[in-house]
């Protein structure tokens, strides 16, 4: 059953459309990794599914509600959670005040917390939770500044998931990391996946990343759908060879590691 259901997308910016009657499914539990060239509208297409960029034309879906034209901050409060390419942590707090801002979100009972006081506890317990999770509790009063980028990568990644989504959409969370990153990056997706019952879109340039973790891919080119499959499929397609992977790529393994 699809949890997010996306028709006919279209964003325009002036004359230029930057997505074309695009059409995307993803199923409940699934790991959707979209890919294209740079300028193919891969964060264009996530700018629309949560809210940021306004439809020029299409409707999209969330657990059979609408959610066309909802402000963003109602999008994340009903499940979808999302990590920004360029990373959207508050430099000015600590490691486990970020990812206090997450754990806010997250639904709780009405009337659950007596208090303000009593809230802040809370999301600071499901905050250093989180943090152990990531293995970065040893990290929690150091501030933004401080981290190497690979673990301001697993904050902001510790922050959203605080926040209990639904459906974790991820724009290029490899990039900047080293083979050794990469390589604890998808452990940890995996491993997150079966933890938290997620469902994941995963945009990114890395194909043995993408090939190995990825259950279906959807490629697009110059704002429109090129092609769409397993990633077997997409390795064979001579239109995705042509427009993104290149005539000389080489085949990654797509079977579970």
């Amino acid at each position: 059953m699809p949890l997010l259901e996306a028709n006919g997308l279209s964003v325009t910016f002036g004359g230029l459309k930057a997505l074309a009657d695009v059409d995307l499914r993803i199923d409940t539990g699934e790991l959707l990794a979209v890919i294209g060239p740079n300028g193919a509208g891969k964060s264009t297409l996530l700018n629309a599914l949560t809210g940021l960029y306004k439809l020029s034309a299409g409707r999209v879906a969330f657990d059979g509600k609408d959610i066309t034209g909802m402000r963003p901050d109602i999008i994340v409060r009903g499940g979808v959670g999302r990590i920004f390419q360029n990373g959207k942590l508050f430099r000015r707090l600590s490691v486990v005040e970020n990812v206090m801002l997450g754990a806010a979100i997250a639904p709780a009972p009405a009337g659950s917390f007596a208090s303000r006081r009593h809230a802040e506890a809370a999301w600071r317990d499901a905050a250093l939770q989180m943090l152990e999770r990531f293995g970065l509790a040893s990290l929690a009063t150091r501030s933004i500044d401080s981290l190497s980028y690979g673990n301001r990568r697993l904050v902001e990644m510790a922050k959203v998931l605080a926040g209990r989504p639904r459906l974790l959409l991820l724009d290029e969370p490899a990039a900047g990391l080293n083979l050794g990153e990469v390589e604890a990056l998808m452990t940890r997706l995996r491993q997150l996946r079966a933890d938290h019952d997620l469902t994941i879109l995963l945009i990114e340039h890395n194909m043995s990343m993408v090939m190995r973790l990825a259950e279906r891919i959807v490629v697009l080119n110059f704002g429109q759908k090129l092609a769409e499959g397993t990633p077997a499929e997409i390795q064979r397609d001579p239109r995705v060879l042509e427009a993104y992977l290149g005539t000389g790529y080489e085949h990654v393994e797509v079977q579970p590691d």
